[in-house]
């Protein structure tokens, strides 16, 4: 047989002539060919088609309808949720193999510790809710700098830091704030003098920011004289000079002094 006559269906029969030994668990390649109501067929060289259904094609959202009907025609690999030689059943898994992909790659930045941008795709009274590498993350509003309504219709990523990464209940959380604190690390140091806006005024300290990063002044560090209302004191956006003297890496946030400084 030579080349130019050699066809599509002469390599069909090359291929039955070799057995494949397939499991639940194995990665195989595939091109899907067919879409059904609630899943697509899909060719994997074997004797019988691989069925994908619908929930098992994309990690977070499976109601893309534009997304889904370029699927047909695409080759790729698959991972394998089911097979039952006897009665042809052999069920595939793109989010499957993507998730354990997703989780692999989470698992290297974790450890290389390194900060991260990630999208702004919705938002809640607890936090933001965002996407690392196409899994869900979340962003708790106690890890957010103070925001406008304004800031988060803007299309622009948030500089990030891993809290949590727990592949067995697939959780993700992530600090914004960790992050920004990582990121001002050379100049946001123990000992060091700064200008901060008040937010808040509690009756044992005041909060203020700097760089974003919540800082608390408590009542203790003030002065050395007895103080009896602090809101006499402070107003909420005045700025005031204060000195670094803890620094919170766990829960992004500082601790600041008045006492000594000129």
């Amino acid at each position: 047989m030579d080349l130019v006559s050699f066809s599509e269906k002469d390599f069909g029969s090359i291929l039955l002539q070799y057995s494949y030994n397939l499991n639940s668990g194995d990665i195989i390649a595939g091109t899907i060919f067919h879409r059904e109501s609630k899943g697509f067929l899909v060719d994997v060289g074997v004797d019988i088609a691989g069925y994908l259904p619908i929930e098992e094609v994309f990690l977070i959202d499976n109601s893309d309808e534009q997304k889904l009907t370029k699927l047909v025609n695409n080759t790729r690999e698959f991972f394998i949720l089911a097979y039952e030689k006897d009665e042809k059943k052999l069920l595939l898994s793109v989010k499957r193999l993507d998730y354990i992909r997703a989780w692999k790659r989470i698992k290297q930045l974790e450890s290389e510790d390194i900060i991260f941008n990630l999208p702004i795709i919705n938002m809640n009274k607890g936090g933001i809710l965002t996407s690392l590498e196409g899994l869900q993350t979340f962003i708790p509003r106690s890890h957010l700098i103070r925001f406008t309504y304004y800031q988060f219709t803007e299309k622009y990523d948030l500089p990030c830091k891993f809290l949590l990464a727990d592949e067995k209940n697939n959780k993700i959380i992530v600090s914004h704030k960790l992050a920004l604190l990582c990121l001002y690390s050379n100049i946001l140091k123990v000992g060091a003098i700064f200008y901060g806006q008040i937010k808040q005024i509690k009756k044992y300290g005041v909060f203020i920011e700097i760089y974003g990063i919540p800082a608390l002044l408590h009542i203790s560090e003030i002065s050395y004289e007895y103080i009896k209302n602090i809101n006499h004191i402070f107003q909420i956006g005045n700025k005031i000079k204060v000195r670094i003297i803890h620094i919170d890496i766990r829960q992004a946030r500082l601790s600041v002094s008045r006492k000594e400084i000129i």
